[in-house]
């Protein structure tokens, strides 16, 4: 199965792919995509949502998962996020791909182990969970430990564990 894990954010979108064959997970690409700051919001959001519906068709993934939007101090830039990751969730499921939804704790223990790792811990533990792999990147690293999260919870629902 190829899982697309998502970090949506309006400047840069964070993505990548890994295959999971039962409990094996293997890298397969990831990568960041952006947008101009300088165009207007409705530009930004069709122009990411344009190159993910690409990454989606190139890639052709079995699934997807995002992050959930965390409230920020700033109420402008929650905003964003949230048109932002509407348009990434909106993409995958205009594609016909179901889409998983991850608080950031439960992606953070999925991969470290517990709920309020920081960002470093998440990143180690991605080199160590797929050896080798080149990461374009922390929005990308956040969007591999998306994937993995979505991995293990779609084992453990075949499984029956959930």
């Amino acid at each position: 199965m190829i899982l697309l894990g998502l970090d949506p954010g309006l400047g840069t979108t964070g993505w990548g792919l890994i295959r999971a064959e039962g409990n094996r997970l293997s890298h397969i690409a990831n990568g960041r995509l952006k947008t101009d700051s300088a165009q207007p919001l409705p530009r930004r959001l069709a122009h990411l949502d344009a190159q993910l519906a690409a990454l989606i068709v190139d890639r052709a993934p079995d699934g997807a998962a995002v992050e959930e939007v965390f409230v920020n101090a700033n109420p402008q830039s929650t905003l964003k996020l949230g048109q932002a990751r509407g348009v990434v969730i909106c993409a995958a499921a205009r594609a016909g791909i179901d889409v998983g939804e991850y608080a950031p704790a439960v992606v953070k223990k999925a991969v470290v182990g517990v709920g309020n790792a920081d960002k470093a811990q998440v990143h180690a533990m991605i080199a160590r969970l797929l050896p080798g792999t080149k990461i374009d990147g922390a929005d990308a690293a956040d969007a591999l430990a998306v994937a993995i999260c979505h991995a293990h919870h779609v084992a453990s629902a075949r499984r029956g564990v959930l």
